[in-house]
């Protein structure tokens, strides 16, 4: 595979759901690379704000406003893509409770229009599926999986009963469709991503928030402070994702995307969080999210032996950054909501 920015042609990169969280991290990645970057979206969760107004403008990143589940719109974005980034799902925890069937339904289905997309490329070199950390939780559940988690374990199914089990077993889906569809595939499964745009779905912005609303003298609300994650920032994040799509190592392996080292408590990050926006206020301990796993962390061993990347940003260093971004954006009062991936 060619590099941009050798002097050859620039290759063609497609990102399903690239209005998204990671969707809009990765673009920037790739237009600064110097490839030719197709934003796929139908921004029925994702928003068009000036981060993507920026990429069009400074890289001529084109924005191709469209419904994925139709087949043939898939179809309609072409045939002379280098990789394409599958990224698009209905994801976070109000749509998996309120609509698992069609979280279940759409996921799959679109997934398999993009794979369908995939397989008409003229020359594609990488399908690259955004999996989840989700798909272990079964594992943990009845197998006693380790953690930090490797790829390899055997999987399993929490209660198919369950609203939350629509979400990664379409995820589960979706990575046994990649390994039938005779394309070459990487299947990458993010765990705890966090940075700037990312909406306020998500532990680092929700705490980011109270601390930053906090008066005088006030308590922080901390739910699960004992519960344990290993919290990866989004350029990090990024940077293995294309790493990984580009290493002929990676080529039909399922790979994890975190920082096994930013392994801490909700407590400790809740630390981190007062003291970034400069608070002097108390944890105020809450009980345990239901069903909130006690302890997730991947084992980056394998991502790290083929990429030869480590994580660069820590997470003190991550969540000023987070802050500054919806400190500027979202907290004065401007407001957005983003999907995250």
């Amino acid at each position: 595979m060619h590099r941009p920015g050798d002097g050859a042609v620039s290759e063609r990169a497609l990102i399903t759901g690239g209005g998204g969280f990671i969707g809009m991290h990765l673009a920037r990645a790739l237009a600064e690379k110097g490839y030719e970057v197709v934003v796929a979206d139908s921004f029925a969760r994702a928003v068009k704000d000036r981060a993507l107004a920026d990429l069009v403008d400074r890289f001529g990143v084109r924005i191709a406003d469209t419904d994925l589940l139709v087949a043939d719109n898939a179809l309609a974005l072409g045939r002379d893509f280098a990789v394409i980034y599958h990224l698009a799902a209905i994801i976070g925890v109000r749509h998996v409770l309120e609509r698992p069937f069609a979280v279940l339904a759409d996921n799959v289905a679109l997934t398999a229009n993009a794979l369908e997309l995939a397989k008409r490329q003229n020359n594609l070199e990488r399908f690259v599926f955004a999996s989840s950390s989700e798909v272990t939780a079964g594992a943990h559940i009845h197998l006693d999986a380790p953690v930090p988690t490797p790829e390899d374990i055997p999987l399993a199914l929490t209660d198919i009963a369950h609203p939350r089990t629509s979400y990664m077993l379409s995820k589960i889906y979706g990575e046994a469709m990649c390994r039938h569809a005779g394309v070459p595939f990487t299947i990458v499964r993010p765990h705890n991503v966090y940075g700037p745009r990312m909406g306020m779905a998500h532990v680092v912005p929700e705490l980011l928030k109270r601390a930053h609303d906090l008066k005088a003298g006030g308590k922080l609300d901390v739910a699960s402070v004992d519960h344990r994650r290993a919290f990866c920032y989004a350029d990090d994040a990024v940077d293995m994702i294309f790493r990984l799509s580009t290493a002929p190592g990676a080529e039909n392996g399922t790979f994890n995307v975190g920082n096994q080292t930013a392994e801490m408590s909700i407590g400790d990050l809740a630390a981190i969080v007062v003291s970034v926006v400069g608070r002097d206020a108390e944890i105020n301990p809450l009980p345990p999210t239901p069903g909130s796993p006690t302890r997730r962390c991947p084992d980056m061993r394998r991502t790290a032996a083929v990429t030869g990347f480590v994580p660069a940003v820590s997470v003190a260093e991550g969540v000023a950054r987070t802050y500054a971004w919806y400190r500027d954006n979202v907290f004065a009062g401007a407001g957005m909501e983003a999907s995250a991936v």
